[in-house]
């Protein structure tokens, strides 16, 4: 294959702003791969960035490109690079964003060997979130004898986070919506529900131990409020400007960078030994892009959202690809839509 797709946009704004236009396989320069792209992943932080409410902190050249994260198949290596060969399986980033298309170019040292047991999807929606999570609890230096409280707690970078927690030791109490509790209770941690009355929850769930550290990813206004009310130490509260300070910061890291590299490295093999599971719960062809940021911006997303290049179902099964929630609203508004139909006509719906 010669010829694919990339998606770019050449101002800010929704939906509206993103074309997808043809793309040449490019060819790779010294020190540079250029990679078949076979899934990537989608970040609130890219549709901000996109929409313009990141200004201040990443500035863009138009026309801009979509997408960091990226797992694929190494199909030409420029001069210099030895140790990866055409047909090798790899991961990792695009330094200047770039990787919703069926082609990347990146310098050799942007990408890690994708460990076989580690899925296509896990690996191409891996590096921002998880890099982000590691960060994160990297710095509170947690342990057996803590006890966290993570919001958010079903999101890209919170489940990672929670089981990043988990397995240095400490107890992890998950902040979120009652749907996602059952899920939260699999990756080990005690769920409680947001609003009103939380702080007793949180106490409740506690069971009388200190609880020592507060990640917040939600933005909630009164995150830092409560997080003093529930006695967290000076130090060991991450609000929400911080940890996007962190993912912008993991958005353009240079190829080069060690700590990313070692990130991912990490976080890969805590993949591959089952320690970290990755949910994805939506995973769209790369025709459903806008379909995709969609699901995305609704904000209730558990986990990932991916975009496969080389799916292979055709015809209807290709639906067998798309989000589940996205098909659950989709049949739910047809429901809908033929109740209507079925009154304006004066009839009843059929159960069947």
């Amino acid at each position: 294959m010669r010829h694919g797709n990339a998606v770019q946009y050449d101002r800010y704004g929704g939906f509206d702003v993103v074309q997808v236009v043809q793309q040449e396989r490019p060819e790779p320069g010294p020190g540079e791969i250029v990679v078949e792209v076979v899934a990537a992943g989608l970040n609130h932080i890219e549709r901000f960035l996109r929409e313009g409410k990141l200004q201040d902190h990443v500035e863009l050249t138009f026309p801009a490109h979509q997408g960091v994260d990226f797992a694929g198949i190494v199909r030409a290596r420029g001069e210099g690079v030895k140790d990866l060969r055409v047909g090798d399986e790899v991961m990792g980033h695009h330094p200047q964003g770039g990787t919703h298309a069926n082609w990347v170019r990146v310098p050799r040292a942007a990408v890690i060997k994708k460990p076989e047991h580690v899925g296509w999807e896990v690996a191409g929606g891996l590096y921002l979130a998880g890099c982000t999570a590691i960060d994160v609890v990297r710095k509170l230096r947690l342990g057996k004898d803590d006890t966290v409280v993570i919001t958010a707690a079903a999101g890209g970078v919170g489940h990672i986070e929670c089981q990043l927690a988990h397995d240095a030791g400490a107890t992890v109490i998950a902040l979120g919506s009652p749907r996602n509790h059952d899920y939260l209770r699999q990756i080990g941690t005690l769920p409680v529900a947001y609003g009103e009355g939380e702080e007793a929850r949180i106490r409740e769930a506690a069971d009388g131990r200190t609880i020592t550290a507060f990640i917040d990813n939600h933005g909630e206004s009164d995150a830092e409020s409560l997080a003093a009310r529930l006695g967290i130490p000076d130090g060991r509260f991450v609000s929400s400007e911080e940890r996007r300070d962190i993912e912008v910061r993991f958005l353009r890291a240079p190829a080069d960078d060690q700590e990313a590299t070692e990130s991912l490295q990490l976080l890969a093999k805590a993949v591959q030994d089952r320690r970290v599971q990755v949910l994805i719960s939506g995973f769209y062809p790369f025709e459903y892009i806008v379909d995709a940021y969609e699901d995305l911006a609704e904000m209730h997303s558990r986990g990932k959202v991916v975009i496969g290049m080389q799916t292979v179902e055709t015809g209807a099964r290709l639906d067998w690809y798309r989000s589940e929630k996205a098909r659950d609203l989709r049949d739910r508004y047809a429901d809908e839509r033929g109740a209507k139909t079925e009154s304006m006509a004066g009839g009843t719906a059929n159960p069947s």
